[in-house]
């Protein structure tokens, strides 16, 4: 099989010649600066790519890394905008298009929220004469169309599509975290227009975005935190009042735009709305983190293997920092064995592999993938 042809078979639920693997293809499934530098030296690569999300600090992975590594997947993502190109402020921050404000410590690999926009007391009123990013600044579809028709001449890859997140992050972004979980006991009103303010110029972004290049991609991404460690951010009732319905909104916008499969990203326990998921149209999920409450891979598999995908689970918490390599390949094995058979599954690391993980497991595990040969194939 070809890289494109194995992770649609995967995606789709048919058996692939092997496990597809995937590094760099989504803002969430990267490495961090300080160690691609490790990655890059090791290879030869002198080349900067430039980052695919500056908050997080990761970057666009080079060519010549993914063909070495023999990745399946190929980044696509949005351009900057014209009109509300991030602030630099002093020191060592910045303001994003929402109006957000960060700040990288001396003693970080990331940078921090610093500002929220809109948290304190506010009031509807506030939330309609909110300075809103422009939907349509052309700068966000920049580079869209070249980089499709490049991925399509000169590799045989997926290409996997970032779209902007509907509206939890943005709106604890512009919120603050505190009060945004307040609103949802004590002020819904607020919370209610705010959301739908931010989902409102999503959608307006990632309709455009789909109108370029939406027939064309192979996978489109959508993230969106909802998990946690132990379960969902917040309760059950509130999940299907509040986000339920405008994930529903979003992820049917985009299956109208596009062909392509859906993969929608959510860190920490998400096994308690993984029906409601499929209903709403996920095609697969990410990055499917293990070591949180629920999320353990063989139970996934079987209860919603046949009607979802998984796409990560290569633990980076424990495993892939502090681990050896005899560690790394047999969690990569226990991956494959409990979530490979009959397709279903595409190996990358749970979340972006940060700076502490050791070249020789980052190595170790895509090597492993590419050459391990399952009970169930053989």
């Amino acid at each position: 099989m070809i890289h494109r042809e194995r992770l649609i078979a995967a995606l789709s639920h048919q058996q692939p010649d092997r496990v597809p693997i995937d590094i760099g293809g989504t803002v969430n499934s990267s490495i961090v600066v300080e160690g691609y530098a490790r990655l890059k030296a090791h290879f030869g690569v002198e080349a900067e790519g430039g980052l695919c999300n500056r908050m997080m600090r990761v970057v666009k992975v080079d060519e010549q890394i993914l063909q070495a590594l023999d990745i399946d997947t190929r980044g696509v993502f949005m351009g900057a905008p014209t009109k509300g190109a991030d602030q630099e402020l002093e020191p060592n921050g910045y303001r994003d298009l929402w109006g957000i404000e960060r700040i990288k410590p001396a003693h970080s690999y990331y940078y921090d929220l610093r500002n929220s926009p809109l948290a304190g007391e506010i009031s509807l009123n506030d939330v309609r004469k909110y300075p809103w990013p422009d939907p349509d600044d052309p700068g966000l579809l920049q580079g869209l169309k070249e980089r499709v028709a490049w991925i399509r001449e000169n590799t045989d890859c997926a290409a996997v599509l970032a779209l902007p997140a509907p509206f939890i992050h943005v709106s604890q972004y512009l919120r603050g975290f505190e009060d945004w979980y307040c609103d949802i006991a004590l002020n819904a009103k607020v919370l209610v227009a705010l959301c739908d303010a931010v989902l409102e110029v999503s959608l307006a972004m990632c309709q455009n975005i789909l109108k370029e290049v939406g027939q064309e991609v192979d996978v489109v991404v959508a993230g969106d935190d909802i998990g946690a460690q132990r379960g969902l951010q917040i309760n059950p009732e509130a999940y299907v009042k509040y986000v339920k319905p405008r994930h529903a909104e979003y992820f049917r916008r985009v299956h109208d735009l596009s062909p392509a499969k859906l993969l929608y990203h959510s860190c920490g326990s998400v096994i308690s709305i993984m029906e409601d998921l499929i209903e709403i149209g996920v095609d697969a999920i990410h990055p499917v983190q293990v070591s949180a409450a629920g999320m353990d891979p063989h139970l996934l598999k079987k209860k919603y293997g046949d009607r979802l995908a998984f796409w990560g689970a290569v633990d980076t918490q424990q495993i892939l920092p502090r681990g050896g390599i005899a560690d790394v390949k047999r969690a990569v094995e226990q991956c494959i064995e409990a979530m490979g058979e009959s397709g279903g599954y595409v190996l990358a690391a749970v979340h972006n592999i940060q700076p502490d993980v050791p070249l020789e497991n980052i190595l170790a595990m895509f090597q492993h993938a590419r050459e391990y040969v399952p009970a169930f194939a053989k």
